[in-house]
């Protein structure tokens, strides 16, 4: 007797191989009934189906054998009739479905027109800093006007690729703008391009990404650290004014230190993240990166605000100061603390711990107090707090929900 394989509701068009199983001929009436249901489902949310037309439908009715199977995982034994209960059970939530997929979903207007762009040839791209070139210009006018701007390539911007330094997402054309890139636009900023991340920015070297390594703008042997290498690199090297970077685990503040520019990692949701790739919304972070503290307070200043509810990290009540107006240069009555378990651990070295310490004494010059504070959670068990909430959480976000 021939044993015949399940053949999935959606896969039972072709014509039944000749069988004298009963238990075959039941799954095949069955296969037929489910894809039957299937379609006067979705005849019911389109409107009227097309005669000898088949369209899918977003989501199937389960067959009695899935059903089962996924009883057996919540340990219900349900006879072959209570399962027949379940699958009646779901018609108006699967029609609910159906009609949810035909529904166009509603996107942000594109206010500043562009053209796709061009990826660079090896010759204008020798730290293969750049992953995409474009032009797109804004407003006349504005606290960014006439500053050229480099957005990471985790950061939507519309017609123009992005592939987050993975091929898991070449080919991915945006429809629509991250907030930040319509901020910049509106304030005058001219955007050059996409600059190279790490592949998914999951790395703090510069050697990960899927077009090839990001080399160090002051020695093309050296790394320029991650994960946003590109954005740093091209400051470095004067291509751009500002620099658009991410931050879950130092993303922007080591390749800005490894490239000598200047990068800030914003208070936990003063940045809108709606339109940018996400690892995980409780150390999603996104910032500006620029040559001066001057520039970066002052893109600061268009980049922060409240995203009407969009992105779900931010509170309602964000006030944004004019942070530009507050470097004066004096720090009196600041204390800046020299974390202990920072300092002299197994990868440290001894010049750049010196470099740090003194670097932070010499604030004491502008009126600030610098003294040695000491959290010993922070290292080692702070990394391993860290690490399963990030590992957890990115891979629920970016492969779980995102995939």
């Amino acid at each position: 007797m021939a044993t015949e394989v399940e053949t999935p509701p959606f896969l039972g068009s072709a014509p039944p191989a000749p069988s004298d199983d009963p238990e075959a001929e039941r799954l095949r009436e069955e296969n037929k009934r489910l894809r039957e249901e299937n379609e006067r489902l979705l005849s019911q949310v389109q409107g009227a189906q097309v005669p000898g037309l088949y369209s899918a439908p977003a989501v199937r009715t389960p067959s009695l054998q899935q059903l089962s199977r996924i009883a057996a995982k919540f340990n219900l034994d349900l006879d072959e009739a209570e399962l027949r209960e379940f699958q009646h059970a779901m018609k108006r939530p699967l029609a609910s479905y159906q009609r949810l997929d035909k529904l166009v979903e509603p996107l942000p207007p594109v206010k500043w027109p562009r053209t796709p762009g061009w990826r660079p040839q090896p010759g204008e791209n020798p730290h293969n800093a750049w992953y995409w070139r474009t032009e797109i210009t804004g407003a006349p006018s504005g606290k960014l006007h006439g500053k050229t701007v480099v957005i990471k390539d985790t950061v939507a911007v519309a017609g123009v690729p992005m592939m987050n330094g993975s091929r898991i997402m070449e080919g991915y054309i945006p429809e629509f703008d991250a907030t930040i890139v319509t901020r910049i636009l509106d304030a005058g900023g001219i955007i050059k391009g996409k600059s190279v991340c790490e592949d998914l920015c999951m790395s703090g070297n510069s050697f990960t990404s899927c077009t090839g390594p990001v080399l160090n703008a002051h020695d093309s042997s050296r790394s320029s650290s991650g994960s946003s290498s590109g954005s740093a690199t091209l400051l470095a090297l004067n291509e751009v004014d500002l620099a658009i970077g991410g931050d879950q685990g130092g993303s922007i503040r080591l390749p800005a230190a490894w490239s000598g520019v200047v990068g800030h990692k914003p208070t936990y949701g003063l940045v809108p993240y709606t339109g940018i790739v996400p690892m995980d919304i409780t150390v999603d972070h996104v910032g500006p990166m620029a040559r001066t503290v001057e520039d970066v307070a002052l893109m600061l200043e268009v980049l922060a605000g409240y995203d009407n509810g969009l992105d779900p990290r931010q509170p309602p009540n964000l006030i944004v100061p004019e942070y530009t107006s507050q470097l004066t240069g004096d720090l009196s009555g600041m204390k800046v603390g020299l974390l202990k378990e920072g300092f002299g651990q197994e990868l440290s070295e001894d010049d750049v711990d010196d470099m740090v310490r003194d670097a932070a004494h010499k604030l004491t010059s502008a009126g600030a107090t610098v003294e040695e504070v000491s959290i010993p959670i922070h290292y080692p068990d702070g990394t391993h707090i860290w690490h399963p909430v990030a590992v957890e959480g990115i891979m629920q976000t970016m492969m779980t929900l995102n995939g």
